[in-house]
């Protein structure tokens, strides 16, 4: 609709500079006037002023404006009911919007929510974007919202400390819940509320004090990340295992393209009826990668897994390869 206007817009403002082109020439040649009579004579002939010509017009001249006079209010009524329309309408753009958005969402299933798009919500977003994650952004601040929302990254507008905002944003039908608002106490609302909603949902929050960990776990929250721990252990062990802590550093994930380490469920790899072993994939031959981690169907995790380590259905290993092969291994395997 808005592309429609503009095309509107458009063509209206150039009719109007081929109009004004038409006159001013038309007058130079027809009556021999200088180019700053002709283009003050075809102005006030196309806005229908009504003031005198300046000097006195022939046949040739009176028909020629006669006609001019005629395109012009054609053309200016053209151009003033695109005008008012577009003003009219400006507030149904939103509404629009909005509701092709909400449309969007609505079609979603197994999406993530992240409530709160302040620091960590955008960086949440990134990576999500990334590794191509659907995603909904629940934000109250309309600014923000104004100014960050695309067809990549949708936002519903409203506190997601409300229920009716929740189930806006699909809250029913979501896989995953990220909490990231600056106030504890918000988030421990809305830890309470998603969870009651949908209980199998996994949920994660952001907390600023370490008093609130604990409440958020007892609220629902399947983890809790402390940013200003996490920051401050960081930034000590660059003091102490600097080396260690930069090429970990190095495996962050920015984007499919350049991802360095992965995690894939044993179903994507074989048919998990038939229980293999890490040696029996031989990853490391086919792909260049390495297994490093084992997470088993109960969710515990194993560093290093020995190579005669079972596989057993909906568990996961975890690889590290460079980015190509980590590229070849999803190729091989046909993953997404």
């Amino acid at each position: 609709m808005i592309k429609l206007f503009r095309v509107k817009i458009y063509t209206a403002v150039f009719l109007l500079l081929i109009l004004l082109f038409i006159g001013v020439i038309g007058f130079k040649i027809m009556s021999n006037y200088s180019w700053v009579d002709a283009l003050y004579m075809t102005v006030i002939t196309i806005t229908t002023v009504g003031f005198q010509e300046v000097h006195p017009l022939d046949d040739t001249g009176k028909i020629f404006t006669i006609f001019l006079i005629l395109a012009s209010v054609v053309i200016l009524g053209y151009a003033i009911t695109v005008i008012t329309e577009y003003i009219l309408s400006k507030n149904n753009f939103e509404e629009l919007k909005q509701k092709k958005m909400q449309k969007k969402i609505d079609s979603l299933a197994n999406h993530i929510i992240i409530c709160g798009y302040g620091r960590n919500g955008k960086q949440a977003a990134k990576k999500l974007l990334a590794y191509k994650k659907p995603f909904v952004v629940i934000e109250k601040d309309k600014d923000i919202m104004d100014k960050f929302q695309s067809e990549m990254v949708p936002f519903v507008l409203g506190n997601a400390n409300e229920d009716e905002i929740l189930l806006q944003a699909g809250i029913d039908r979501a896989d995953t819940l990220i909490s990231a608002l600056p106030n504890d106490a918000d988030n421990l609302f809305v830890v309470l509320s998603a969870r009651q909603i949908n209980t199998n949902m996994n949920i994660i929050s952001r907390a600023s004090q370490e008093t609130s960990y604990q409440k958020l776990k007892l609220a629902g929250a399947n983890n809790v990340i402390l940013p200003d721990r996490i920051g401050g252990d960081h930034m000590a062990s660059l003091v102490v295992v600097p080396d260690l802590i930069e090429f970990i550093d190095n495996l962050s994930i920015v984007g499919k393209a350049n991802i360095n380490i992965e995690e894939i469920s044993i179903e994507k790899l074989y048919d998990a009826t038939k229980t293999k072993t890490i040696r029996d994939l031989d990853l490391r031959k086919k792909t260049g990668c390495t297994v490093i981690g084992y997470k088993d169907e109960a969710g515990d995790y194993i560093v290093n897994p020995e190579a005669d380590m079972k596989l057993v259905p909906k568990s996961k290993i975890i690889v590290l390869g460079r980015p190509e092969q980590i590229q070849k291994l999803n190729s091989i395997y046909n993953i997404d």
